[in-house]
């Protein structure tokens, strides 16, 4: 595991730090490049590495310089070095949790009749498969 998350590391810095050398549109050729990932997959389980390997590069060359500093469109994204770490941390957490009571689910309504108080709000996603689940309902 910890290979993989050091070769993720050198994969992910090498990227940002080269976006001042590339531009920051992809290439017609780095987006026809993308078609190599429309395939099967595989039989067999591959080298987590090997994956990782693939998908930088197919998919870096083929995406938008947006955390470079020469791009100039809408802000939709980013990634300071502490944001992008957070977002690693939480994956490994793998802790996607919703805090509500069941007991505050309206069924019948479709909706949360009312969150727990001091409770983080429930994503309208992770909702409705709450919703599609609920036994009743």
């Amino acid at each position: 595991m910890r290979d993989l998350l050091h070769r993720t590391a050198e994969i992910a810095s090498r990227y940002l730090e080269t976006l001042d050398e590339r531009g920051v549109a992809p290439t017609a050729d780095a987006l026809a490049g993308l078609t190599e990932l429309s395939q099967p997959l595989p039989d067999q389980p591959e080298a987590p590495v090997a994956v990782l390997e693939m998908l930088d590069r197919i998919g870096s060359p083929a995406t938008m310089g947006m955390a470079g500093r020469r791009y100039f469109g809408f802000v939709i994204g980013g990634s300071l070095p502490a944001a992008l770490a957070a977002n690693w941390l939480a994956g490994a957490w793998t802790n996607a949790r919703v805090s509500f009571r069941f007991a505050d689910w309206d069924c019948a309504g479709g909706g949360l009749a009312r969150l727990a108080p001091g409770r983080s709000e429930v994503a309208g996603g992770i909702g409705r498969s709450v919703r599609d689940g609920c036994d009743g309902c």
